[in-house]
């Protein structure tokens, strides 16, 4: 694991670091060639520059960020801002549904929007794939 978000989970709460381990090792473990690192502060997984999935923590729990969530079709996921982003939250390990996780990774890489670029463009997102 990256010793960044390594060290991101060890500040965590015991229950909030047993989360984020958990996430962190099946986002690696998904998408194999993302680049990860802390990105304004959380860590997050990158495709060819462009952000795809990150947590980060909240008041009450760690938050599961997918970049171009809303196109994903995921009754689990909620839709998160103006852009195409979706979020779960979690408050125990124990609420993580592994395939459904497994799920959203695979579309994380099959379904992108252009966020690399989105200041370039002036707000304007658009299909990767």
């Amino acid at each position: 694991m990256n010793p960044d978000i390594q060290a991101y989970n060890n500040v965590q709460t015991d229950e909030e670091k047993e989360i984020c381990n958990l996430l962190a090792v099946e986002i690696n473990k998904h998408l194999t060639k993302a680049e990860n690192k802390i990105w304004h502060a959380h860590p997050v997984w990158f495709l060819d520059g462009n952000p795809v999935v990150g947590y980060s923590k909240l008041k009450n729990g760690i938050r599961l960020l997918f970049w171009s969530g809303q196109s994903f079709d995921e009754p689990g996921l909620q839709n998160e801002g103006s852009f195409k982003a979706a979020e779960i939250r979690y408050t125990s390990a124990r609420q993580i549904i592994k395939k459904d996780l497994r799920r959203w990774l695979k579309k994380s890489k099959e379904i992108q929007w252009d966020y690399k670029n989105i200041v370039k463009r002036k707000g304007k997102l658009v299909r990767l794939k």
